[in-house]
């Protein structure tokens, strides 16, 4: 038994989608989470500077003493996992390697579609990832560098005309490819999935790597008896480094629960 907080950070709201599955999957557990408003996104920034914000995350979230880490930001795991997992010696998870697994799982004709922030995409993480895990894969990949700012803007809707414009400015050449099965390689982009699956067609699956890599948590620390095994609900508390009311009211709506004056603004730096 082991009554520590989990901590989860990501780059703004995207890690909310994890967030939300790990309470689904572990009520009766404490949460952090970290969203580094004031920063993101990070796709477009240098691998040195991801690295520098995310060792920023970190330092805070262990301050709190947690059990774990959740790294819900597929640009933050592509520059700096590795660097992460040098410094700590808690359970650190990442977004990429479980997502990948399970779309090589998946895929009937070998033929998988990757998207991502550009830094995740430059980086060829999930490249690497499907490749380990069936040599025979042919990887399609696109940065969607318009996808972050309208979650964060709170544009999500599958019926939204400039959301749909934008996802099929990015989608039509995947689609072509032939692929049947698609990675969303951010875990801002689950809010969009209604947008994504109305481009890419029916018969292409979805896998959501914010969560899959959740389910991975639960069963990870439940084997290893590190569950608080509480018989009441776990505490969320939330911080972010930008206003924290423009958070409250988005992730209010995609946690379909209100978090309003559960937020606190921090700053990084410091």
């Amino acid at each position: 038994m082991d009554k520590r907080p989990i901590g989860v950070f990501d780059s703004g709201l995207g890690g909310l989608t994890t967030l939300k599955k790990l309470s689904l999957l572990l009520p009766g557990e404490d949460m952090i989470y970290l969203g580094d408003t004031g920063r993101v996104p990070y796709g477009p920034r240098s691998r040195e500077t991801i690295i520098r914000y995310s060792l920023q995350s970190a330092a805070f979230l262990t301050g709190f003493d947690i059990k774990a880490m959740v790294i819900a930001c597929n640009t933050a795991c592509s520059a700096a996992y590795e660097t992460l997992e040098s410094l700590y010696d808690i359970p650190l998870y990442e977004v990429i390697e479980i997502p990948a697994k399970i779309a090589a799982a998946l895929t009937g004709n070998n033929k998988v579609g990757v998207i991502g922030t550009k830094a995740t995409i430059r980086s060829g993480a999930y490249e690497v990832a499907l490749k380990k895990a069936k040599p025979e894969l042919t990887v399609y990949s696109a940065a969607c560098p318009l996808f972050v700012p309208l979650v964060e803007d709170g544009m999500t809707g599958e019926d939204d005309v400039a959301v749909i414009a934008i996802a099929e400015r990015y989608l039509s050449e995947l689609r072509e490819t032939g692929v049947d099965t698609l990675i969303m390689g951010c875990t801002h982009y689950p809010l969009l999935r209604g947008a994504i699956a109305k481009v890419m067609g029916p018969d292409v699956s979805l896998v959501d790597s914010g969560t899959e890599t959740a389910k991975l948590v639960a069963a990870d620390l439940g084997a290893q008896g590190a569950l608080a095994q509480r018989d009441t609900d776990g505490t969320i508390r939330y911080y972010v480094t930008d206003y924290a009311d423009d958070f409250s009211r988005l992730a209010s709506r995609f946690l379909e629960s209100d978090v309003q004056g559960m937020v606190e603004q921090v700053v990084l730096e410091q």
